[in-house]
């Protein structure tokens, strides 16, 4: 397998990463997450990326929340980058796996004591009679770690997508835009430009 195309890709998505980072822009690591249901139906949403390396790219949930069935379903997902300060654009499409106890343990610990207390006290994706049963449920969390460490639920981990494709866009006058597609085919990484 080429992984010097791949290692290519996962620098240049640093390098744009950083430049996004470095604008003051809110969430620069805001990117949609798109899954697909058992029956074929595909979903969107807005979640935080919170580490990439040459494994993939992490993003944590509840795991009973819809999107986390679905991915357990179907672990396969679609991510997409958008920062319109820089008029770029990064796809990524691949395979999902779960990330490790000790990973999640490690990310867990650094989130804040109120959207650790929030994990507990949200049942995700799941219907919600009224507003005040969710600051009744936080408050009984908060009472119960009061004093004490807030330990990760077991249904609260992590994800992480192992690319099998990554596209770079960049936008330019005339609708000319640049493409530029990194792709595994036939068991190795391959690299193409793609008409816009």
């Amino acid at each position: 397998m080429n992984t010097d195309l791949y290692a290519q890709a996962m620098q240049r998505f640093q390098a744009v990463f950083a430049r996004a980072q470095a604008l003051d822009i809110p969430e620069p690591a805001a990117m949609s997450l798109a899954t697909v249901s058992k029956d074929g139906q595909p979903s969107v949403r807005t979640v935080l990326l919170k580490a990439f390396d040459a494994r993939g790219f992490v993003f944590y949930t509840n795991m009973r929340s819809r999107k986390g069935q679905q991915l357990h379903t179907n672990p396969r997902a679609a991510l997409g980058f958008f920062w319109q300060a820089l008029m770029q654009q990064v796809l990524v499409e691949g395979a999902v796996h779960a990330v490790s106890d000790a990973e999640a343990d490690a990310y867990w610990i650094s989130r804040q004591r109120m959207s650790q207390i929030g994990a507990w006290a949200s049942q995700q994706s799941e219907p919600l009679p009224e507003r005040a049963q969710l600051e009744k449920n936080y408050s009984e969390f908060e009472q119960r770690f009061v004093g004490q460490p807030v330990p990760r639920p077991n249904h609260w981990s992590g994800f992480r997508l192992e690319p099998h494709m990554i596209e770079f866009w960049l936008s330019r006058p005339g609708r000319l835009h640049e493409r530029e597609r990194y792709f595994i085919e036939h068991g190795s990484w391959q690299h193409c430009l793609v008409y816009p």
